[in-house]
């Protein structure tokens, strides 16, 4: 059903029909059939778009589909994200180990940061030619975090902190010392608190690691090896780990059938065609959001989250506010022969 805003402007009333997402589960049900008899067990595919991220709200959304296929011996999770929150993914795995005692994941695209933390909770992951994790040192947007250009806040990693601390003490070698400690300039530009936060963090996210390896690894020093070089042994963030990087690692990762790879592929594009940006704009000052952001999905039921909000421009402060947010959690089934989309509500 076509949804319709009325805008009152210099007091006279107007109708505009809002964009909206397409809904396409008859055809992901199709594509998610024909991957699950090519698969072990259980097929559930766990999909967020650019701009979707790991977050708690998932964990009670995967919960859904599990209490829908019950405990099994075997469950393959399709994963394509570009990460989130490190203590959802946590919360992912344990929820899934509740439900079976063997995890498969099939990362065939991007599997990023907290995506990755999910990854190692899995027996084995499949990967193909365009697959890559990354490393899952963490970064942060505290609320004294700096605001960039468009008076955002800008999310700082502690890798960069250090870095900076690095190459200031390595800049000072074979010079007279001045006195100054690098930490009173830092604290110039980052406030004390997002400095300590950002540590407490990264210690955070090695423990995550290591409790999420341990489901399935026995081996401690292992698990804490492969912990410290994904939180501090890559350059950058996003430095894409390929399979053949994780093997080297020390993860169980198998090569994915070509067919299955093509499979995944097709069911990444029917749910980004799902995840497009509707906007509709009012004027050059507001505009209305309407977007498909998480899906999770199994066989009869797909769950997912749906961004609807209107964005004003407050020129006072040169940034986009948020308004009349109505977004929600969704349930897509098929009932006596049509589709039907009801409210699934997570407080």
């Amino acid at each position: 059903m076509a949804r319709v805003a009325h805008l009152k402007r210099s007091g006279r009333s107007r109708r505009v029909r809002l964009k909206t997402p397409p809904l396409l589960f008859e055809a992901t049900q199709r594509v998610v059939a024909k991957i699950e008899r090519r698969v072990e067990g259980t097929f559930l595919s766990y999909w967020t778009s650019t701009s979707g991220s790991v977050c708690d709200n998932d964990v009670m959304a995967l919960h859904e589909l599990l209490r829908t296929t019950g405990r099994q011996r075997t469950i393959t999770l399709f994963v394509k994200s570009d990460g989130g929150s490190g203590m959802a993914s946590l919360r992912l795995v344990h929820l899934l180990r509740r439900y079976t005692r063997r995890l498969v994941v099939l990362a065939p695209l991007s599997c990023a940061s907290a995506a990755t933390m999910m990854a190692l909770g899995a027996d084995t992951i499949g990967m193909g030619p365009l697959s890559f994790l990354t490393a899952v040192d963490t970064s942060l947007e505290h609320d004294l975090s700096p605001l960039d250009h468009t008076n955002n806040l800008v999310a700082v990693s502690n890798d960069e902190v250090e870095r900076v601390i690095r190459l200031w003490r390595e800049s000072a070698r074979g010079r007279s010392a001045d006195g100054v400690n690098p930490y009173q300039e830092l604290y110039k530009y980052l406030h004390p608190l997002v400095i300590g936060a950002l540590d407490r963090a990264s210690s955070l996210s090695q423990m995550l690691c290591r409790e999420i390896l341990a489901y399935h690894m026995r081996d401690r020093a292992k698990a804490d090896r492969i912990s410290r070089k994904l939180n501090s042994s890559y350059p950058a963030h996003q430095y894409p780990i390929t399979s053949r990087e994780a093997r080297n690692l020390g993860l169980n990762v198998q090569d994915l059938d070509p067919e299955l790879d093509r499979l995944l592929l097709e069911l990444n594009q029917l749910y980004s065609e799902m995840g497009q940006r509707a906007i509709t704009d009012y004027d050059e000052m507001n505009h209305h959001d309407n977007e498909i952001t998480n899906i999770l999905e199994g066989r009869t039921l797909q769950v997912f989250y749906q961004v609807e909000k209107d964005w004003h421009y407050r020129k006072e402060e040169r940034r986009w506010v948020p308004m009349n947010d109505v977004s929600a959690w969704y349930r897509c089934r098929r009932k006596e022969g049509r589709v039907v989309k009801t409210k699934f509500h997570i407080r």
